[in-house]
């Protein structure tokens, strides 16, 4: 495989939202990897040609009505996308490539396994994922079920969840939670995944604005923990700027309002904010 085109699909905002966030991804991904990649920007479309289309005014194309973010349940799609052929790489536009994605790639995908994806417990973490497309032709709903469905998403986790010989588990830090305690150069991919930490707000947030719109994020927003992970986006995000990358090449006509789940009541992760997880009492106590 290693001739071949390695294709990346992202899963990203219709509304020019994450703009940031592609450019830094799209930046590291070919500054890392030594192989050819296409990339797949995966964003709600209005156009009825699109894979991607949605008018949540007639119903039609992808309902993303119980979804956390615009583009939650797109990963489920991808195989048939590629006609059940080959492999594909999925990831959320929230990350930094570290490491050649070739490696990544190359992971093997065996047995009863049809995605190759971190795991923790019984939790499968598909938010940086490598797809066996022709495996997953038995296993995934087609597609005009998963746009259809607005619960199709969490059917398909809870699927995982309950068979974990679908999911062959990568060895190694390619989906690094908000750094999880490693050191930067022991980090394969960054995903800044706590939406209320995300390092690219102090960037979109206020561009956003000034074009008259608002950021799909609607919780608190709060400062990441690990300001050297913080200072490692921004030398990307400036270097991007430097090599001429620029935010307007990933700039589309917005989609619009869509329906979604609130982040009112959002809580991050145990990584961003430790003192989420503790008990009630624990907390009550002070313990």
């Amino acid at each position: 495989m290693s001739n071949e085109v390695i294709k990346v699909f992202v899963g990203c905002d219709p509304n020019n939202c994450d703009l940031e966030q592609m450019m830094v991804l799209d930046y590291s991904l070919h500054k890392q990897t030594s192989a050819p990649v296409e990339v797949v920007w995966m964003q709600l479309s209005r156009d009825p040609n699109s894979y991607w289309y949605s008018n949540p005014e007639t119903g039609e194309g992808w309902n993303t009505t119980k979804w956390a973010t615009p583009f939650s349940g797109f990963r489920w799609a991808i195989p048939e996308y590629c006609d059940f052929s080959g492999r594909a790489i999925y990831m959320d536009a929230d990350v930094v490539i570290l490491s050649d994605l070739a490696a990544l790639w190359n992971h093997p995908i065996e047995g009863q396994s049809i995605v190759a994806a971190k795991t923790i417990a019984d939790m499968t973490r598909l938010c940086t994922c490598v797809w066996d497309c022709d495996n997953a032709k038995s296993t995934i709903l087609p597609v005009e079920q998963l746009r259809k469905d607005a619960n199709s998403h969490q059917k398909m986790m809870d699927l995982l969840k309950q068979n974990p010989q679908l999911v062959e588990p990568y060895q190694d830090s390619y989906n690094c939670v908000d750094g999880e305690a490693l050191a930067i150069e022991d980090i394969k991919i960054l995903h800044y995944s706590d939406m209320g930490t995300q390092f690219s707000h102090k960037y979109a947030l206020a561009r956003v604005s000034a074009e008259g719109s608002e950021h799909w994020f609607d919780g608190k927003i709060m400062p990441h923990p690990r300001q050297e992970l913080v200072e490692l986006f921004d030398s990307y995000y400036n270097e991007a700027l430097a090599a001429g990358y620029k935010l307007d090449n990933y700039r589309i006509n917005a989609f619009g309002q869509f329906p979604k789940k609130t982040h009112k009541r959002y809580k991050g992760n145990k990584i961003t904010r430790p003192s989420s997880s503790k008990s009630f009492l624990s907390r009550l106590f002070k313990r």
